[in-house]
């Protein structure tokens, strides 16, 4: 289907003379008689376009520059044109200017002239399906290394939280501790970072829009900045609006554009420098503006900065630490939420200015939001948890920290002994692993919700796969929540705060 000529020529005998040719030369084709067939036909998969100048009357001209305006990158869909004689007619520069890959042909055309031109263009399009596959190769290799990062991850973090309550007031275990926790944070992010450039380039990225205030959002992005401004001794001022500013936003994206840009005007200002986060609400538009004295940027970088895997250079010229990618999803994530993120710079040493365009809800909005998180309270009676992960550091480690935050915590390591465990004794409360072998939690969790009295269980699917199509999955298996690895504690704590404080409500009624 994708290597075959699509012949266009709804005039003449151009396109059956065309057909038999191909045919000859064993050149797979298919005649389209209308515009509306053409157009049908490209959405299927074509090799190429062979068509006649008269063609290119209103109607096939418009057609042919939609479908070039919407390939994908990977894609540049090979145009061969028959022309007459003589001089270049209009329609054929508007074709040369307008369609981007075009081949002229001069009619009347030599058989061998003709098969051998679409012989190479066939050839050229098959390097670009190559790339399209290397492509999707890629993205499917970054998911897969995801996941595979996000296990080793989880038992590390509840490790190195074992270790603080365990040994609270020891000096150099909270030295050891601050070191881990501080690259496992980066670990976690370049994972996370990872994941969505796969999730963005195959069209999995999802917003989980919900209504917050602007003032919760950057409270998070200044918690995930403050190490390393601290670290370099660069002084972040705030300047946000006094009134409350409501928007409906992807929370975690939202926090992620804001996080990186401000994050990446620390890593190029120098120690002791300074930056500058200012936010004003500009008709239903939120401006917030990120300016630094670092290195600044010079007029050929700006253009570049915002590209996949572009790396700037740091003041001694050496190339930074990271993925160059963080700027690339900022804009990305943006312009999903109908936004756009923009750089300006007087030049290298004069710092940069980065200005960030998202829409704002009117204040009649403000009474509807809800709050993002609710805090845990004890009832009186430890909550019994189960924990299940065929990884048993993971599963021991999560468990033994569970039961000194106050949980009465168990751990098993196959889906098979968690439907026995709950058949025993319905625990108040399940963290699931999804991707175990034999019994794995899907199929697990279905199996649990059959059982008398699991209905109320509040079920946690702890996984390293945290795409849409995932999270679907969990909710049909029977899953309350989907929490992606490495997971802390204080949110397990919060969802089991807030089904208490639920449970609590509905008994009281």
């Amino acid at each position: 289907m994708e290597s075959r000529i699509l012949i266009y020529a709804p005039t003449g005998q151009d396109a059956p003379l065309a057909a038999k040719v191909l045919s000859t030369a064993a050149i797979e084709s298919h005649v389209c008689a209308t515009l509306p067939e053409l157009a049908e036909e490209l959405e299927r998969g074509a090799g190429a376009v062979l068509t006649v100048e008269e063609a290119l009357a209103p109607g096939g001209f418009q057609l042919l520059q939609s479908c070039v305006a919407r390939q994908p990158d990977w894609s540049d869909l090979p145009i061969i044109l028959l022309t007459g004689s003589g001089a270049d007619s209009p329609r054929v520069r508007q074709a040369v200017l307008g369609l981007g890959n075009v081949a002229l042909l001069e009619r009347p055309v030599r058989t061998l002239t003709l098969i051998t031109a679409l012989h190479a263009t066939l050839r050229a399009r098959s390097k670009q399906y190559q790339v399209r596959e290397a492509a999707r190769r890629k993205d499917e290799f970054l998911a897969s290394l995801g996941h595979e990062l996000r296990n080793p991850l989880a038992p590390i973090r509840t490790s190195v939280s074992l270790l603080t309550h365990l040994y609270p007031q020891a000096a150099p275990v909270a030295r050891i501790r601050d070191v881990v926790e501080r690259q496992v944070r980066l670990l976690t992010r370049l994972v996370d970072d990872l994941l969505d450039v796969a999730r963005i380039t195959s069209g999995k990225i999802k917003l989980q829009r919900q209504l917050v205030t602007l003032a919760s959002v950057m409270s998070h992005v200044s918690e995930l900045c403050q190490q390393a401004s601290e670290a370099k001794r660069i002084h972040i001022a705030w300047q946000l609006p006094p009134q409350e500013v409501m928007l409906n936003i992807d929370y975690a994206r939202v926090v992620q554009i804001y996080a990186n840009i401000l994050s990446n005007a620390v890593k190029f200002t120098p120690q002791g420098g300074h930056v500058a986060v200012s936010a004003a609400v500009d008709d239903d538009a939120l401006l917030v503006t990120i300016r630094d004295d670092g290195i600044g940027l010079d007029t050929d970088t700006i253009p570049r900065i915002f590209h996949m895997f572009e790396q700037s250079k740091t003041v001694n010229g050496q190339f930074s630490s990271g993925l160059g990618i963080g700027l690339s999803l900022s804009r990305q994530f943006a312009e999903m939420h109908g936004g756009t993120v923009n750089a300006v710079s007087d030049g290298v040493g004069k710092g940069s200015e980065f200005v960030i365009r998202l829409p704002v809800l009117g204040h009649e909005s403000v009474r509807d939001a809800v709050p993002l998180a609710q805090q845990a309270s004890a009832d009186g009676r430890k909550m019994r948890v189960l924990v299940v992960d065929d990884n048993a550091d993971a599963a021991d480690s999560l468990t033994a920290l569970l039961d000194l935050d106050g949980f009465d915590a168990h751990a098993v390591y196959d889906g098979v002994s968690a439907v026995a465990t709950v058949a025993q004794q319905v625990p108040d409360m399940i963290i699931m692993d999804l991707g175990m072998p034999g019994m794995d939690g899907y199929e697990t969790a279905r199996a649990i919700r059959r059982i008398a009295g699991a209905e109320h269980i509040l079920l946690l699917a702890l996984t390293g796969w945290g795409q849409v199509d995932a999270r679907k999955r969990t909710v049909e298996a029977g899953f309350d929540h989907h929490l992606v690895k490495p997971v802390e504690l204080a949110q397990i704590v919060r969802l089991a705060g807030a089904r208490q404080n639920r449970d609590r409500v509905q008994a009281a009624r």
